[in-house]
C-alpha cells in the first residue's frame, strides 16, 4: 500500500500531510515567516505519530508554487533533501490547484476560481473543475493584474473565488457566488492532488523538482512602481 508524504510552505500556511496504510494525518499553522524553522519538526511528529519511518516513504509531494518565492523554496529545499537522501522520487503538485481542491472539499465547489496575491498588484490565477474527486485545470495558470483575469471560455454554471487574491473581489471581472479570501493551500489537499498523480505514474526524480512562479522577475519590482 502507497506510503506517502506531502508538504507546502508556498503560502502564509506551513503544513504537512502523510498518507499510510490508507489513513490520512496532517498538521496545519499558519505561521509567516517561520517555515524554515517548523517544517522539519511538524514532519517528524507527523512520522512519531502514524509510527512511520522516512524510509517507508514511497514518494514525497510538495507545493510547487506558484506562492511566495522564499516559502516555495523552502519546500523544494526540504523534499530534495529528504529525496536524496532516501532515493525516492517528488510529486510537485500546483498550489493553485491545492486551494481548488480544498475548496471542493470543505464548500463542496465543482468549479473554483484560484487566486493567490502576487503582491505587485498582481495575482496568480487558476481555474478548475471536479472530475472524480480531482481538481483539474481548465485553461492556465497565470500571474495577472487583478483587472484581467478571466473563467475559461465557454464557462457556464456556478463558479467559487477561492484564495487570498479575492482580496482584490472588487477588481475581479469574474463573477462567482461565494468566495474565501482567507484559504490557504492546505497538505491534505495537496496529498489528494499527488494521490492522483502518483497513480497516473506522474512522479519525476528529485533533481527535476522545480518551483514554478508564473513571473520571471520574482524578486524586483516592476519599473515605476
Amino acid at each position: 500500500m502507497t506510503t506517502l508524504l506531502a508538504l507546502d510552505t508556498a503560502t502564509e500556511a506551513c503544513s504537512v500531510a502523510l498518507l499510510h496504510d490508507g489513513r490520512v494525518l496532517s498538521h496545519y499553522e499558519v505561521i509567516p515567516r517561520l517555515h524554515a524553522q517548523r517544517l522539519l519538526p511538524m514532519i517528524q511528529q507527523l512520522l512519531g505519530e502514524a509510527g512511520v519511518a522516512l524510509s517507508a516513504l514511497d514518494a514525497i509531494a510538495f507545493g510547487r508554487g506558484p506562492g511566495a518565492f522564499t516559502g516555495v523554496r523552502i519546500a523544494i529545499g526540504v523534499v530534495q533533501g529528504l529525496a536524496f537522501g532516501l532515493q525516492r522520487p517528488v510529486v510537485p503538485v500546483s498550489n493553485l490547484a491545492v486551494l481548488a481542491q480544498r475548496a471542493w472539499r470543505e464548500q463542496g465547489a465543482r468549479q473554483v476560481a484560484a487566486a493567490i496575491d502576487a503582491r505587485m498588484d498582481e495575482v496568480y490565477w487558476g481555474c478548475y473543475r471536479e472530475e472524480a474527486g480531482e481538481m483539474r485545470l481548465a485553461g492556465v495558470e497565470a500571474v495577472l493584474p487583478p483587472e484581467q483575469v478571466s473563467l475559461p471560455r465557454g464557462a457556464q454554471g456556478d463558479w467559487f473565488g477561492a484564495g487570498t487574491g479575492w482580496g482584490y473581489a472588487a477588481r475581479l471581472a469574474v463573477e462567482v457566488v461565494g468566495q474565501d479570501a482567507t484559504l490557504l493551500p492546505h497538505a491534505e489537499d495537496l496529498l489528494a492532488l499527488a494521490r492522483f498523480a502518483w497513480q497516473r505514474g506522474e512522479a519525476v526524480d528529485a533533481e527535476l523538482a522545480q518551483p514554478i512562479y508564473l513571473r520571471d522577475n520574482v524578486a524586483t519590482p516592476k519599473k515605476g512602481i
